[in-house]
């Protein structure tokens, strides 16, 4: 039985390890060579049998278990590491799609960042006032996962709890199409709208992204006095992300 056991690990370790190329190389940004990313990708994939499954369930797993804050963007480097994305357990698009960028790497699924202009036509209040009025999201991000031949996009912004609280089915990845956000909600409102296509990316260009931010909204300081917002995770939630990093097993214990 244990040389069975040590088999099945062996199998994991090889099915984690990236070989050369762009597509699966460790950066700054995407630094699944660290202990968290590697630890939380082979949690999360443990018991997969093929790289769909494996991406299918390392998407759903960025996707629920770090909170999406839209609140939360910075200019500061380290806030878009996928370790430091782990070891907040909240974040906005853009780093939620370094985090899963990094983790389909690391179980040697080559894939890329890609970034597209967005309308939230569900965007609260209180967001459009500190972002000037607009509805216009710059450089959403996304990820872009090669499988089976094929790149495929697949957003991991919205969890689960936020899709409920906007009514909106949440995003699911089959590792077959792609998975992008609703255009529409349950009852048939206008959700989102995909504007323009930036393209995709080997590795994050930061300062492209921090310029159009500017350029779009001016230089905000997102999150300053907010309190009460849909897009705030809960007191506990939130209380519990800003101490501790994410749990690999997705355990709540």
């Amino acid at each position: 039985m244990d040389v069975e056991v040590g088999k099945a690990d062996d199998r994991l370790a090889a099915a984690m390890t990236p070989t050369a190329g762009p597509h699966l190389e460790a950066t700054f940004f995407l630094d699944h060579d660290s202990a968290p990313v590697r630890d939380f990708t082979q949690h999360v994939i443990a018991g997969a049998s093929s790289p769909r499954e494996r991406a299918s369930l390392l998407f759903a797993a960025v996707r629920d278990r770090v909170w999406y804050d839209p609140y939360s963007v910075a200019r500061d480097r380290e806030h878009y590491r996928a370790s430091y994305v782990l070891e907040t357990g909240r974040a906005y698009c853009v780093p939620k799609a370094v985090l899963l960028t990094a983790a389909l790497r690391a179980a040697g699924i080559p894939a890329r960042l890609g970034f597209a202009d967005v309308r939230n036509h569900l965007q609260t209040d209180t967001l459009r006032a500190v972002m000037g009025g607009t509805d216009l999201f710059v450089y959403h991000g996304y990820c872009s996962v090669h499988l089976d031949g094929r790149w495929l996009k697949a957003t991991p912004a919205f969890d689960v709890e936020l899709c409920e609280r906007f009514d909106v089915p949440p995003v699911d990845f089959d590792g077959q199409s792609d998975a992008l956000m609703h255009a529409f909600t349950s009852d048939g409102t206008r959700h989102m709208e995909y504007v323009r296509d930036h393209g995709s990316f080997d590795d994050l260009p930061l300062d492209r992204i921090l310029t159009a931010l500017d350029l779009t909204y001016g230089r905000m300081a997102p999150g300053v006095g907010v309190a009460d917002d849909a897009f705030i995770a809960p007191a506990d939630a939130r209380e519990a992300t800003e101490h501790a990093p994410v749990d690999p097993s997705g355990s709540s214990d």
